[in-house]
């Protein structure tokens, strides 16, 4: 009789063995939201494209289109692959480049985690980062930098994923039929954030040629131009634009919903502690924007909310109690900053802004009908105004000295007589960190969700200080 076969020596079945990293991108993994939607009827999924080999959904546009661009005879073999990203795109990019034999240049804007930065190194890509509080047009913005760099670099291409048709196409392939096939096509809602519009664009085409009923939600953040601002600096990263790229057709919207800085955060923490999901920033956008949508809806919607990445990469941010107090998205227990803005003399403005443009004469006519003595220089005035677009600080005393030596120094641009600008501390950072703050610097400016609200001079404290003390003695 035959001994009973080894299955160590059984003939081998074909292996299930990728050829490559690029052949894992897509079919991503669908994930209900059950602790994260608790409150609503409808039902909340998220599309998690973290699961994705380079860890977002940027990786299915990169390959499609360094694919084309070898068709088109765009990008040759040894060539340089240059591209303003925010550091998905990066990635993916960096994936395709390392398995095809290119070079990397990434241009970031300084707004972007060390994470991201030092992640790209990892794959062997020169990064350079640039200023975010610049136009598009200007010469330092990453878009400008972007450009010169692909002129001078021999034998370069840029992908340029905010005009290539093959990024809103890819997903038109592979991402919205997934969705589509995933949930057995009653999906009702579809919610992402608005970056190059590629993800959302492509998805709509599938998911409206599939259900014209198919209702297709933008998330924005506060200050993109797609939910109506002006492209003004922001802190959630990878997420909403200052110019309208070509990729994406807002005439598939069916809403946009804008989310601030703090709305982005706080999802974003809550869904990696009640899903046990580490997500990052702009998938925080994201979720809040479904969680509005999923709050108007019943028990027959199905809400799809695509989920772009991972919360690795914002270890130092979003993940960080310390990075959060300084902003002011976090509040510690006991007496704030925010306690002393609040008992300010209620006859002096919190805040009180000029722009570099203005006149040393007017700016200081202005400090002296408030009362005030200093004010916060910014590109802006509108509200609510960015950390980012603080400039300067003019102070009488600085003012008083210049003018001393050339009264004609007055009729000189603020731009040219400011000092630096002054430190900053978020609202919730408790007193001691406050007073240790202003043991180096007179003043100090106050962050609320990022965003710049009052001043905080030595003689505040003082009055905040002796105000508790004789409350005390009554």
């Amino acid at each position: 009789m035959d001994p009973t076969p080894d299955p160590a020596r059984a003939a081998p079945h074909e292996m299930d063995v990728a050829g490559s990293l690029l052949d894992l991108v897509g079919n991503t993994p669908m994930v209900r939201l059950g602790r994260v939607g608790a409150g609503l009827e409808c039902d909340l999924i998220a599309k998690v494209e973290q699961f994705n080999p380079g860890g977002s959904v940027k990786d299915r546009p990169a390959i499609a289109m360094i694919d084309a661009a070898e068709r088109d005879g765009l990008l040759e073999p040894g060539g340089t692959i240059v591209e303003p990203t925010s550091g998905n795109t990066g990635v993916g990019l960096a994936l395709v480049a390392a398995q095809r034999g290119y070079r990397c240049i990434f241009v970031m804007s300084d707004k972007m985690s060390a994470e991201k930065v030092a992640l790209l190194r990892a794959y062997g890509a020169e990064v350079v980062v640039c200023p975010t509080a610049v136009p598009p047009e200007h010469p330092d913005s990453y878009y400008s930098v972007a450009d010169r760099l692909t002129r001078e670099t021999p034998n370069s291409f840029r992908p340029d994923q905010y005009s290539n048709p093959h990024n809103p196409a890819e997903h038109e392939r592979s991402t919205g039929p997934e969705i589509w096939r995933q949930t057995a096509g009653r999906i009702t809602h579809f919610v992402a954030g608005v970056g190059t519009g590629g993800t959302l664009t492509g998805v709509a085409r599938h998911l409206k040629a599939m259900n014209p009923g198919v209702q297709v939600i933008a998330a924005d953040p506060e200050g993109s131009v797609f939910s109506g601002g002006t492209g003004r600096p922001y802190l959630v990263e990878g997420v909403g634009e200052d110019f309208w790229p070509t990729t994406y057709d807002p005439s598939l919207v069916d809403r946009t919903v804008m989310v601030t800085d703090a709305e982005s955060f706080e999802a974003a923490r809550r869904v990696t502690r009640e899903e046990g999901l580490l997500v990052g920033g702009s998938c925080g956008t994201a979720v809040h924007a479904a969680l509005v949508v999923g709050r108007e809806l019943g028990p027959e919607h199905v809400v799809v909310v695509l989920l772009p990445d991972s919360g690795r990469g914002y270890l130092s941010k979003i993940y960080n109690d310390d990075w959060m107090m300084d902003f002011g998205f976090l509040h510690s227990a006991g007496p704030s900053a925010g306690d002393v803005l609040a008992a300010k003399a209620g006859d002096l403005p919190d805040l009180v802004l000029v722009t570099p443009d203005e006149s040393a004469r007017d700016a200081w006519a202005l400090m002296r009908d408030l009362g005030v003595s200093q004010v916060v220089v910014s590109v802006s005035k509108e509200p609510p105004l960015a950390a980012k677009e603080v400039s300067g600080t003019l102070d009488e005393l600085s003012l008083m000295d210049l003018a001393f030596r050339d009264a004609a120094v007055l009729e000189r641009p603020v731009s040219e007589v400011m000092r630096p600008a002054m430190p900053m501390i978020g609202i919730g950072q408790p007193v001691p960190i406050l007073v240790d703050q202003l043991g180096a610097a007179p003043a100090v400016l106050v962050l609320d969700g990022g965003h710049p609200v009052g001043v905080i001079s030595r003689s505040d404290v003082l009055s905040f200080l002796a105000a508790r003390s004789d409350g005390g003695r009554r």
